[in-house]
């Protein structure tokens, strides 16, 4: 099946000329519709004919929401997505004051094997394509009325390594900031990736200016290949290395994540290691207690462990802050919700 969504106006317009005969004007009109997440049927202006025939091998929305979940401490709201091939995967909207935030998937499953990380659990089951993971933003975004967007700010955090499915997740930035599209500004989105370093220069190198974020969690490598295991392949300094280089290359804000895990990576001695490895680089350092996920056995931080790791930064010049785990009341942590779908499902 073909994934329209998964095409610019341009590549859009010369498929559907080809093939069907569309007129170009024809082609922006379904672009539009396909922008606003609605489906062959929906598309009024259309033929009913050249409806029918787009049915037969085409897909117009690459997924729909199947699920929602509404947290009662914050109102972050998880979506459960539908692929067009019965797979599913997760986002996550989180409302702030500037607007509201979509937390993305970038694949169904990851094979990154954090210890953490409930998406992981099974493994990488495929990549998901450009059009798909554009097609969980026009979802969400068609929930509401709003003349203006809904989703303001775009992070690629969910399901799976973004820079695991480069190609796809370059493609799906391309067709998001579109001016012919959602017009979304680059500024707006961020990234984040346990630290593939080759993709992180290559993304510095295309020119992007997104926020780009290296999920740490541990500056001793040791330490963290036992819960990430791509320590294996990038060494903390390495990704460190690229974290910098991105900036030097775009000026763009960077951002190191460190999730705090009860008797793991919360002493005063990471503190030290972290502190040590940050220095010369120009980052902040986002600080989160794990959102727990039950099969992985680990615990997140207490409070006043996580005050305390916070104070120790401070004291050695790193700037850092507390982010809010959000969520927690719908298992807001990525896969969790897959998981337990399936596992109702068979």
């Amino acid at each position: 099946m073909v994934i329209l969504q998964d095409y610019n106006l341009t590549e859009l317009t010369e498929f559907l000329t080809s093939n069907y005969g569309v007129k170009p004007f024809v082609a922006r009109q379904i672009f539009q519709w396909l922008n606003r997440s609605v489906d062959f049927d929906g598309m009024t202006n259309l033929s009913k004919t050249l409806r029918e025939q787009l049915k037969t091998d085409c897909v117009a929305v690459a997924s729909r929401i199947v699920q929602t979940l509404t947290s009662e401490q914050d109102g972050t709201q998880k979506f459960l997505f539908e692929l067009f091939d019965g797979n599913v995967v997760e986002g996550v909207l989180m409302k702030y004051k500037y607007g509201n935030t979509l937390c993305v998937s970038s694949q169904v499953g990851c094979r990154m094997g954090c210890k953490f990380c409930a998406s992981t659990l099974g493994g990488l089951v495929r990549n998901l394509s450009a059009g798909e993971i554009l097609s969980q933003v026009t979802s969400v975004n068609a929930l509401s009325n709003d003349r203006e967007r809904y989703v303001t700010n775009i992070v690629l955090m969910g399901s799976g390594e973004p820079l695991d499915n480069f190609e796809n997740v370059v493609k799906f930035l391309q067709l998001v900031t579109s001016k012919d599209g959602l017009n979304v500004s680059e500024r707006n989105i961020s990234l984040s990736t346990c630290g593939i370093v080759p993709r992180m220069r290559q993304l510095a190198d295309m020119g992007c200016s997104l926020n780009l974020t290296l999920s740490l969690h541990n500056a001793d490598n040791e330490q963290r290949k036992s819960i990430m295991p791509v320590t294996n392949a990038y060494s903390v300094e390495e990704a460190v290395g690229a974290l910098r280089y991105y900036f030097n290359k775009t000026s763009r804000r960077v951002i190191v994540e460190y999730t705090l895990i009860d008797g793991v990576n919360d002493s005063h001695s990471h503190a030290l290691k972290l502190a040590s490895l940050l220095s010369g680089i120009t980052v902040h350092v986002n600080v989160i207690a794990l959102n727990p996920v039950k099969e992985t056995g680990l615990k997140g931080t207490r409070e006043a462990n996580v005050k305390k790791f916070l104070n120790y930064l401070s004291a050695l010049g790193v700037s850092a802050t507390r982010r809010r785990t959000m969520g927690q009341d719908i298992e807001g942590a990525c896969g969790q919700l897959r998981r337990r779908y399936l596992e109702q499902n068979g």
